[in-house]
C-alpha cells in the first residue's frame, strides 16, 4: 500500500512540492492527493491586474497547469471546491468540506501533509460588507468577481482603490486602463511602504501625472452603501464618490486551522518552518508559501513575504525532500518590481527603518542617471538609492524608480547583496554595455561609486 501525501492548497506552494515529491517517488510508491477551495489551480496571480486591465485576453493564459494535467501527467488527484477545515495531527486526519456537495464533510488520512494554503486578506471591520462592488484581489476567483463587475452595463465609471501597495498600484493602472475616474486612498505618507519614503513620493508624483488622484496619510472609516451596492468611501477627509471598491490592505498568513492543531506559529504569523521546508518539531509535515515565514538574510530576522517566487522555491524545497532528495531554502532579501503604467519600481535588501531597527549604521546615497546613453532615443530617467553599512561598504539594500528598462537593473543589486559584496567592489563590476541599453557607466555603478566615494570621505 503505497504512502499517502496530502496538500491542503492547490496553487505554487502547494503542486511545487506535489510535482517534485511525484518526480521521484512513483504512483504505486506515493499516493498525492491536493484540497483547493477554489475554482482553480497553479495560476499566476500576480497576472490578475493585467487581466483586469485588459494587457492579458483571456483568464486561461493566467493558468500553469489545469487538474487535468496533473491528474494526466503527474497521476495527482486533485479536489477543487474542497475546503480543508480541520486537522486532527494524532490520527493523521484532515477534515474536508465539500462545497460544491452541500458542505458535507468527510475525513481523508495522510502519512505526510503539505501545508500550503497561502494567505488571507487584512478586513478591518468597516470593509466587512457584503455590498456590490467591494472586491479584494487576492485570488483568481477574485479577480474574477472584480472583473464580471467591471463588464456591467452600465459599467462603473469611478473606482476607489484602498490602499497603496504592489495590489493598490496595479490596480489602480488597471482601472485607469478600462477608462475609470481612479482614487487611490493610503494611510502612510506615501504609497509603495516596500520603498522607502523618498522613492515612494516619486511613485505618487508619476501617479498624479497619469490622472490618478493619490490622498495619503488618509484613513477610512466606512463604506457607504445605496440599494445593496457601495456608493463611497468615507474617510478623515471626506467622501469619495465610487461605483467600485478594490481592497488593497495587504495580506497576512493563512494559519488558522495550523494554529488550531498546535503546529508552530511565528512572530510574523508564519507558519516556522526549517531550512528543508519541514515544520518545525513535526514529523513529515511541510508548509510552504505565504502561510510560512522564513529568515531575511540582510536583517536576520523573521519575515513573512507573500511572494509567487518564495512560494515556488519553497514548494520546490519541500518536494525534493519528501522525495528523497536534499534541498534547502535558504531565506530571502525581499526582491521585488512592480510597474504602474510606464513607471518602474524595484527593491531589494533592507529599507532604512529595518537596517536601523537591527542595529546597522549606513549612509545612503540616491543617483539620477539614465536607462540608455543619453543621445540614444528613448532615453529615461532613472533613479536608485543605496543603503550601505558605514564600516564595511557591505550592500545592505537598494531600491529603484524609473521607465523603461529600470526595474529589472535590481537584479543585479539583488545578486551583489546576496553575496555581501561591498559598495567598492560592486563599483568594479563588469557589466554590459552598448548604448541602446546602457550609459557607459551603468545607474548601478553609478550608484555603487557614488556611495563608496562617500564611505571614503567619511572616513578621512
Amino acid at each position: 500500500m503505497p504512502e499517502r501525501m496530502v496538500v491542503i492548497g492547490a496553487d505554487a506552494g502547494g503542486m511545487s512540492a506535489a510535482s517534485e515529491a511525484r518526480r521521484r517517488r512513483s504512483p504505486d510508491d506515493l499516493e498525492i492527493v491536493a484540497f483547493e477551495r477554489g475554482n482553480f489551480t497553479s495560476y499566476s496571480a500576480c497576472g490578475i491586474p493585467y487581466w483586469i486591465g485588459g494587457l492579458v485576453d483571456e483568464v486561461d493564459e493566467l493558468i500553469v497547469r489545469k487538474p487535468a494535467t496533473f491528474r494526466d501527467d503527474f497521476r495527482i488527484g486533485v479536489h477543487l471546491h474542497h475546503e480543508v477545515t480541520g486537522l486532527d495531527l494524532d490520527r493523521r486526519e484532515v477534515v474536508v468540506r465539500d462545497l460544491s456537495d452541500g458542505g458535507r464533510e468527510r475525513r481523508e488520512r495522510f502519512d505526510i501533509l503539505v501545508y500550503a494554503a497561502g494567505a488571507v486578506p487584512v478586513r478591518p471591520d468597516w470593509a466587512r460588507t457584503d455590498a456590490g462592488g467591494v472586491f479584494g484581489v487576492q485570488t483568481l476567483d477574485d479577480g474574477a468577481a472584480l472583473r464580471a463587475w467591471l463588464d456591467r452595463d452600465p459599467a462603473p465609471r469611478q473606482a476607489v482603490v484602498i490602499g497603496g501597495g504592489y495590489i493598490g498600484v496595479e490596480m489602480a493602472e488597471a482601472m485607469i486602463q478600462r477608462g475609470l475616474a481612479v482614487t487611490l486612498i493610503e494611510q502612510g505618507s506615501e504609497p509603495m511602504s516596500t520603498v522607502d519614503p523618498d522613492m515612494g513620493a516619486m511613485v505618487r508624483d508619476a501617479m498624479v501625472r497619469l490622472g490618478i488622484d493619490v490622498r495619503t496619510g488618509v484613513e477610512v472609516g466606512e463604506l457607504l452603501t445605496r440599494d445593496g451596492r457601495v456608493r463611497a468611501v468615507g474617510t478623515s477627509i471626506g467622501e469619495f464618490p465610487a461605483d467600485v471598491v478594490v481592497l488593497g490592505l495587504g495580506v497576512r498568513p493563512n494559519t488558522a486551522l495550523a494554529a488550531a492543531a498546535g503546529l508552530p506559529i511565528g512572530p510574523t504569523g508564519g507558519i516556522q518552518i526549517d531550512l528543508r521546508a519541514k515544520v518545525v518539531g513535526t514529523d513529515r509535515i511541510w508548509a510552504a508559501g505565504d502561510c510560512v515565514e522564513t529568515i531575511h538574510r540582510v536583517t536576520g530576522r523573521p519575515v513573512n513575504v507573500p511572494l509567487g517566487t518564495h512560494a515556488n522555491k519553497q514548494g520546490r524545497v519541500a518536494g525534493i525532500n519528501i522525495g528523497g532528495g536534499y534541498a534547502r531554502f535558504p531565506g530571502v532579501i525581499g526582491t521585488a518590481v512592480t510597474k504602474v503604467c510606464d513607471l518602474e519600481v524595484g527593491r531589494t535588501g533592507a529599507l532604512e527603518p529595518e537596517a536601523a531597527a537591527v542595529g546597522y549604521d549606513f549612509i545612503t546615497v540616491i543617483v539620477e542617471s539614465t536607462n540608455r546613453a543619453g543621445y540614444f532615443p528613448g532615453s529615461e530617467s532613472m533613479h536608485v538609492k543605496l543603503i550601505a553599512e558605514r564600516h564595511t561598504g557591505t550592500l545592505l539594500g537598494a531600491q529603484i524608480v524609473g521607465r523603461s528598462d529600470a526595474a529589472k537593473r535590481i537584479d543585479a543589486l539583488a545578486v551583489a547583496l546576496w553575496n555581501q559584496m561591498t559598495v567598492e567592489e560592486m563599483a568594479g563590476l563588469d557589466l554590459g554595455y552598448a548604448p541602446p541599453y546602457s550609459p557607459v557607466w551603468d545607474p548601478v555603478l553609478i550608484a555603487a561609486r557614488r556611495a563608496a566615494d562617500k564611505l571614503r570621505s567619511m572616513d578621512c
